[in-house]
């Protein structure tokens, strides 16, 4: 009687386990796309965001885009770019957007568009860009 219930339980544990791992494999499919989407619609807002900002930016400045593009767009700067704690533009963010498919947040605000990096910008044109693959056009 004791070797029925042991092989009963067995049995059913192996089952419960089974149904939890279609389930779990189900969920897990489900939720991939939605945070692809996520990750997706993040990047796009965040290229219109600093568009928008480097556009305000070239307009406050003389008609010339920032050359250090992270540190001039959260910082307070003069009409000639200069950061001052006092200058009479800026912050344009008080914290630079990174671009959500780079997982080390460090890499992913970085802008010299090197192997890595979350964008890639051009001082002297304005092109900002995201630096990831599949992105560059956006």
């Amino acid at each position: 009687m004791n070797l029925k219930k042991t092989v009963f339980r067995i049995v059913h544990t192996l089952i419960v386990a089974v149904m939890l791992s279609i389930l779990g494999y189900s969920l897990i499919s489900q939720w991939g796309p939605p945070v692809m989407d996520a990750k997706f619609s993040n990047l796009a807002t965040n290229l219109q965001s600093i568009r928008t900002q480097l556009r305000l930016y070239k307009r406050d400045h003389n008609g010339k885009y920032p050359t250090d593009i992270t540190a001039q767009l959260t910082g307070e700067t003069d009409p000639d770019g200069t950061i001052n704690p006092s200058g009479a533009y800026g912050p344009y963010f008080r914290q630079f957007p990174r671009n959500p498919f780079v997982d080390d947040p460090v890499e992913g605000v970085k802008t010299s568009g090197g192997s890595g990096e979350g964008w890639s910008y051009d001082s002297v044109t304005g092109m900002f860009r995201a630096n990831t693959a599949g992105h560059e056009d956006l």
